[in-house]
């Protein structure tokens, strides 16, 4: 649960996994912990829009929640559950699209496509976690050595 929590804790990173994420601003001097704003850039086919988010609820190990403000409004909630040799990561979001996208019909029309592209991203962050243990888990004991070279090639 530790390496999961560790790669889900740094929202820098989220649109490494979120195809839907194209980019992420932070708009506070925090980067963690209740308070935290930042912009997210989202694309979803044809449709951009940019995405004010608030961290509403941080519990180390265990949940983030959000606060959705701009065009979409809602929240949403990451938990990490720990099974013993593995870790659920439940996703919940519950959005409010603007007027204009057809009020709850819009909504009824977008929730398909929307879980479509959240599975995708729960593909994608699952790959990366495991992706990321297994080099920790290569690389177990050993330590880097002295600085060889440095410059524009590389240190």
């Amino acid at each position: 649960m530790a390496d999961t929590w560790a790669y889900v804790q740094d929202i820098a990173r989220h649109d490494e996994w979120m195809q839907d994420a194209v980019g992420i601003e932070f708009t506070t001097d925090r980067t963690s912990g209740v308070g935290t704003r930042f912009e997210v850039e989202t694309r979803i086919g044809p449709f951009r829009t940019t995405d004010e988010m608030t961290v509403t609820e941080w519990v180390e190990q265990q949940s983030i929640g959000v606060e959705h403000a701009g065009l979409v409004s809602g929240k949403g909630r990451f938990t990490l559950v720990d099974l013993g040799d593995r870790t659920t990561f439940q996703w919940a979001e519950d959005l409010i699209l603007p007027w204009w996208f057809g009020g709850r019909l819009g909504e009824l029309i977008a929730r398909p496509i929307l879980r479509f592209v959240w599975r995708r991203n729960l593909r994608n962050l699952k790959r990366r976690v495991e992706r990321s243990t297994a080099a920790a888990q290569e690389t177990e004991g050993l330590t880097p050595g002295a600085l060889i070279a440095q410059g524009r090639d590389g240190d």
